[in-house]
Parts: C-alpha cells; sequence; structure tokens
C-alpha cells in the first residue's frame, strides 16, 4: 500500500491551482493531461516542495524518468537531495518519496528507482548537453530564470516525443527567458 502524496502531505490554499492543474478535475489522480505550467512566486512559497510531491504522484501514474533540475548540478544537491526541512527535521526528498517507496537509492548519482519501475534523479542545466538522448517523461524546472535558457531548447522535443510535462518553477529575476516563458 502507497500512500500517496506521501507523509500525509497536502497542498497549502494558495498552491492547491498549481496542484489541480496536473492533477485533473477530480484533485486526486494525476492524469497527465497537463503538459505544461510555469509558475512565479515569491521565496518560501513552496514550489520545490509541490513539484516533489507532483512529481511522485506522476511516478506512479505513468513508469517513466522524472527529473528535478536546478540551474547548476551542486546546487542541486544542496536545494533538494541533502536538504533538510527545517520544520520536521526529515529529508525533503525522503519526505516526497519514503525509502519504503524505494528500490534502490544512488547517493552519488543523485537517483532513486521506485519499486514499480518509475525514476527520478536530481540534474543540473549547467550541462543540459549531457542530457540530450534520455527519455524524461517529467522535468521540474526549479529556479527556472537562472538556468541556462538553451536547456529548453534541448530538452522540448523530448519531452514532446514521450507525451511528457514540464514544470517551471521560480522567483522573478527580471526581464529573461522565464518571464517571457
Amino acid at each position: 500500500d502507497i500512500e500517496s502524496p506521501a507523509n500525509g502531505w497536502r497542498p497549502r490554499p494558495h498552491q492547491i491551482p498549481l496542484w489541480q492543474h496536473f492533477k485533473g478535475a477530480d484533485g486526486r489522480t494525476f492524469d497527465g493531461t497537463a503538459k505544461r505550467a510555469i509558475e512565479i512566486a515569491h521565496r518560501r512559497w513552496g514550489k520545490d516542495d509541490v513539484a516533489l510531491h507532483l512529481s511522485g504522484q506522476a511516478s506512479l501514474a505513468r513508469k517513466g524518468t522524472y527529473w528535478h533540475m536546478l540551474p547548476e548540478y551542486e546546487q542541486a544537491r544542496k536545494a533538494i537531495w541533502t536538504a533538510v526541512n527545517p520544520h520536521t527535521g526529515i529529508r525533503r526528498i525522503d519526505e516526497a518519496f519514503p525509502p519504503a517507496w524505494r528500490a534502490n537509492t544512488d547517493d552519488r548519482g543523485m537517483f532513486i528507482r521506485f519499486k514499480w519501475g518509475s525514476t527520478w534523479q536530481v540534474i543540473g542545466s549547467d550541462n543540459y548537453r549531457s542530457l540530450v538522448g534520455t527519455p524524461p517523461v517529467g522535468i521540474v524546472a526549479s529556479e527556472w530564470a537562472k538556468a541556462h535558457p538553451a536547456a529548453w531548447a534541448y530538452l522540448a522535443p523530448i519531452l514532446v516525443e514521450n507525451k511528457g510535462w514540464l514544470l517551471a518553477i521560480t522567483t522573478p529575476e527580471g526581464r529573461n527567458h522565464a518571464a517571457t516563458m
């Protein structure tokens, strides 16, 4: 039995529209109809928190490869992979993807294989050319305004081919590719 979202997590009131965009009409099942979204919100809004739980839901609904991408690989390690929620004292990835869900976890590669066959990995857009040829069906682009803008040009055709989705989350950073997206 899999409790999803994990650990009794529920979106906060201001997060519900984004959650429901991906969850479909019933607000419960990840139905895969939403393909793109961008959330530009202030710091501490909970963008990564929502995105992690959405990725968990998506991985259950459709077997595939899922990425959580930050502008830099090392930033991704600090902000997502090793980060501890100051309110609960639990690592962010353990809250969203409990160890009971996992077949294996590769700390060095920041990679999780779930028992149902999906995978989830933390990556950086700083080396976006190395991502070509991989088959993600879901990508969270965190801190998108600070990411390399060419990453989307490389990744968009992959998502189109795989009928996948992108959730870009960011704080405002002036006039840039996130503002025009």
